[in-house]
């Protein structure tokens, strides 16, 4: 079985030593945990008011803050948020996979949300599935998972797991309801009969309050265990039954698409 622990925090805005001792101690905290997903720019925060204060707290992949990621994990694979300074000068909305060797992958993300856009670049690459030691684990960053090119792609390349840092600004919804970005998620687990792990913020930044929506989604799109107002949710898995994608005798998720009914998913625009 495998451990997923995702951990609920609270940056501060713009305090890099805070945020880099507040996400190492999460990791230990998350002693006994094989996967650890911590929020989107839990280094840095997220509400930033210009490109110019998200530029004083971006670091580089080779910052020392990940090798502390990596001694804390211990064998534990983190996947968790940072605002990214690029060797090309620019800033990323990006993820980092750590384990005790260090950064084993960057993920940049690709599909920007609101104000993002007057400050990051999106990424131009598509999301890795990295090898881990808990096995095959593709990278999101919020957002993205809203489209199903992105979730389908990880899945033909043989995630696993989808693990996403997350911060989901708080919306109105009827009582009892889910967050629709965990309805998301788990339409996205159940079609692409794969685990997802989204790990949301908490706290309240410049006046924005977060959905407290950290979720763990099982290849049936049923959620297995959430954190709601609390730290961490935390789900014993086993992960080698994402390598299944039959939902019966005769149907396969990825044996019966039609690619050749798709093309135009590749041409085809948005009507204006």
């Amino acid at each position: 079985m495998t451990r997923i622990a995702c951990r609920q925090l609270a940056p501060r805005i713009g305090d890099l030593p805070f945020n880099r001792e507040l996400s190492a101690a999460a990791i230990r905290d998350a002693a006994g945990a094989d996967v650890i997903v911590l929020p989107e720019l839990v280094t840095s925060g997220y509400m930033f008011a210009s490109p110019a204060e998200a530029a004083a707290v971006a670091v580089r992949p080779d910052h020392p803050l990940f090798a502390e990621w990596a001694a804390a994990a211990g064998d534990a694979v983190v996947i968790g948020g940072f605002c990214e300074r690029g060797d090309d000068g620019l800033l990323y909305n990006s993820a980092a996979v750590v384990d005790r060797g260090g950064v084993r992958a960057v993920y940049r993300k690709t599909h920007l949300w609101d104000a993002e856009k007057s400050v990051f670049t999106p990424g131009d690459r598509p999301p890795p599935v990295v090898r881990t030691s808990a096995g095959p684990i593709g990278v999101l960053i919020c957002y993205d998972l809203e489209f199903p090119e992105m979730t389908r792609l990880l899945a033909l390349g043989g995630a696993h797991l989808i693990a996403a840092p997350v911060n989901w600004p708080l919306v109105e919804r009827p009582p009892g309801e889910r967050p629709p970005e965990t309805v998301i998620a788990m339409a996205a687990a159940r079609v692409n009969r794969t685990f997802i792990a989204c790990c949301d913020r908490a706290g309240t930044e410049r006046g924005q309050e977060w959905t407290l929506g950290t979720a763990i989604i099982s290849p049936d799109g049923q959620v297995l265990a959430e954190a709601g107002e609390g730290a961490q949710a935390t789900a014993d898995v086993d992960l080698l039954l994402a390598r299944s994608k039959a939902l019966n005798s005769r149907n396969d998720v990825l044996a019966d698409r039609r690619p050749d009914l798709y093309s135009p998913l590749l041409h085809r625009r948005a009507p204006s």
